[in-house]
């Protein structure tokens, strides 16, 4: 019921289209980006329920409030307190090991303004718990939500991040002059 409505309003109302052909693997990281508006995440929300699967993702705490901090905890929404030196990466790590299925996005720019410095925490824990990165892109010039690469990460943070980077280039955001990929 939930991906029909989701599909229905996604497909239908919304007329976005996708492209997946990423694998559902039982635990992977979601790399999302370009993350240039609030309303990345319901499109994303919307996209990733509407073609069957279920993630959900990282925010910064502050947005946890009541009473919307419901609703995100209810959408699969994990607090992050980003001014505190936390072992984020690490506690994530483990609760990937403990489960059985586990799929979180996460946008590297860590903020809708331009970033050309990436968080890595995402990278980290992709490869501290030995599973895969999906790049899901996010085009609204082209109304597309794509999932067509995955990355196992290889250790080699600059390699990696530089084609994860690759990766996302052509894809343009609600704002475009806010997504920066950096020097590659």
């Amino acid at each position: 019921m939930k991906q029909s409505i989701c599909r229905f309003i996604y497909y239908k109302v919304l007329r976005w289209k996708s492209e997946v052909t990423v694998p559902d693997f039982d635990k992977y990281i979601i790399c999302a980006a370009p993350h240039t508006s609030n309303w990345d995440l319901l499109i994303g929300k919307l996209f990733i329920n509407a073609i069957g699967r279920e993630s959900g993702f990282l925010m910064k705490k502050e947005w946890f409030f009541f009473p919307i901090g419901y609703l995100f905890r209810w959408m699969g929404g994990i607090p992050v307190e980003r001014n505190k030196r936390t072992s984020m990466v690490d506690s994530m790590v483990q609760k990937i090991k403990r489960m059985e299925k586990f799929h979180v996005a996460i946008t590297p720019e860590g903020t809708r303004s331009p970033n050309p410095n990436w968080k890595k925490g995402f990278y980290y824990m992709a490869l501290d718990a030995g599973i895969p990165i999906v790049l899901i892109g996010i085009d609204y010039e082209k109304k597309c939500i794509s999932a067509s690469k995955y990355m196992i990460p290889t250790g080699d943070i600059e390699k990696d991040m530089s084609e994860i980077k690759l990766y996302f280039k052509h894809f343009r955001g609600k704002h475009p002059e806010k997504f920066d990929i950096g020097e590659i």
